[in-house]
């Protein structure tokens, strides 16, 4: 069921939003060759704990069977795609490509975002791929307008890869979010003008680009995460966005000025 947030959920997502995007930018500058995942995942715990809230990620099972998720934050590297578990293994290098998603509960309400980060310098196709799939959110953002479609954002995402010639990693998708870490409806990165959920205020979407350079095909892996099926690099952007009667509220958006 697709829900409708009132205007004092919204003002709460806002302060969780805000409150994510300043632990997410925290994290991406960490990003750095010689960093652990463990250093990463304790990082944003005691972010979200200095600012009031709770990570949403934590001990989550996106079904009855599903084992509890053991960290704060997902850590993918390079072919592993999402859902990534970071650990003492893990340890960054030059050339990686890292996705860190971050999920945090304030007040009840819950709120999503992703970046993806080169440590050091990447290769010239990685460094595309980024900045492609952080247009990609850029244009799908564009879209969540009342009156629009699911369809019309994954159009413009697609294009976009197709473009661009990269791959959208299709079994993975953006979804509604809010009152939990995964609500309808789901928005995949792909579609056609003027088909889907119809746009409505106050409504809340993640919205997620996850492009790959060699494949739109993805696989579970041995740690439960998912990586690209043919092991190539991926990149991945998520920012919450509210549906209003003018145009989109991207909550987790860092904002310097008037320091919003």
């Amino acid at each position: 069921m697709i829900t409708i947030k009132t205007e004092k959920e919204i003002e709460l997502l806002k302060a969780g939003g805000k409150r994510l995007a300043l632990i997410l930018s925290d994290l991406a500058k960490m990003c750095i060759p010689g960093v652990s995942g463990d250093e990463l995942d304790k990082k944003a715990g005691y972010l979200m704990e200095k600012y009031s809230s709770e990570p949403s990620f934590f001990k989550y099972r996106p079904g009855p069977h599903s084992k509890p998720f053991p960290a704060n934050i997902c850590l993918s590297v390079n072919h592993v795609t999402v859902h990534g578990i970071p650990s003492k293994k893990i340890v960054l290098k030059e050339g990686d490509v890292v996705k860190v998603d971050a999920g945090l509960v304030y007040s009840g309400m819950f709120v999503d975002s992703a970046v993806t980060v080169a440590v050091g310098k990447v290769s010239s196709k990685a460094s595309k791929l980024i900045s492609v799939t952080k247009k990609a959110l850029d244009l799908a953002i564009k879209q969540c307008l009342p009156g629009k479609r699911i369809g019309d954002i994954g159009f413009v995402v697609e294009q976009l890869a197709r473009k661009n010639k990269f791959f959208v990693v299709k079994d993975l998708t953006g979804h509604g979010v809010g009152y939990g870490v995964h609500e309808d409806p789901f928005v995949p990165n792909y579609g056609k003008k003027g088909v889907g959920t119809q746009l409505k205020p106050g409504m809340v979407l993640a919205l997620e680009p996850i492009l790959a350079l060699g494949t739109g095909e993805s696989l579970e892996i041995e740690d439960g995460s998912i990586a690209t099926a043919d092991g190539s690099v991926s990149a991945q952007f998520e920012h919450t966005v509210v549906i209003t009667k003018t145009k989109p509220l991207v909550v987790t958006e860092l904002r310097i000025r008037n320091n919003e």
